[in-house]
């Protein structure tokens, strides 16, 4: 397997960064598993617990950028990063006011665009699906979450 290109490694390192909630350079188990939800995964808490204890080198049990490297690079599959920056450009045609949410209304209206209308029902059972913390808008981790599911079904991945 070759090294990652460096533009590959710049789109993990920018994802470990987005899912490092409080910054200090390493994620915690619940980190963890945001992140791998994020591209379409839903480990079950052993199976966490399980990762972190195989990526966790150090033995602190949290896991810095370089254990998530060396975790994932025999297994790296550029689908991955790939579908990362995808499911961006989708989410964006879906987020018409550029805020980092999907709205009911733009959820609607961009399913209208494309010749796909949806009925209230549709409608609220949707944003019920995708709206995991029920805030009420759908944030790119939900969205990521429900389309990356078919990403992992292509990989071979686990998903709920």
């Amino acid at each position: 397997m070759a090294k990652l290109q460096s533009d590959q490694l710049q789109q993990l390192k920018d994802i470990f960064t987005r899912f490092d909630m409080d910054s200090d350079g390493s994620l915690t188990q619940l980190e963890l598993a945001a992140l791998l939800r994020s591209l379409g995964l839903n480990p079950k808490g052993d199976q966490i617990h399980v990762l972190l204890a195989n990526m966790d080198s150090d033995g602190n049990g949290m896991i810095e950028f370089d254990e998530l490297v060396n975790a994932i690079l025999p297994d790296m599959d550029e689908e991955v990063l790939i579908n990362q920056d995808q499911l961006m450009e989708v989410f964006r045609t879906f987020d018409r006011d550029g805020n980092g949410h999907i709205t009911a209304a733009e959820l609607a209206g961009q399913m209208a665009k494309m010749n796909r209308p949806l009925t209230y029902r549709e409608l609220t059972d949707m944003m019920r699906e995708a709206d995991a913390n029920g805030d009420g808008v759908i944030s790119f981790n939900e969205f990521a979450s429900i389309l990356g599911k078919s990403a992992a079904d292509f990989l071979g991945l686990t998903v709920a």
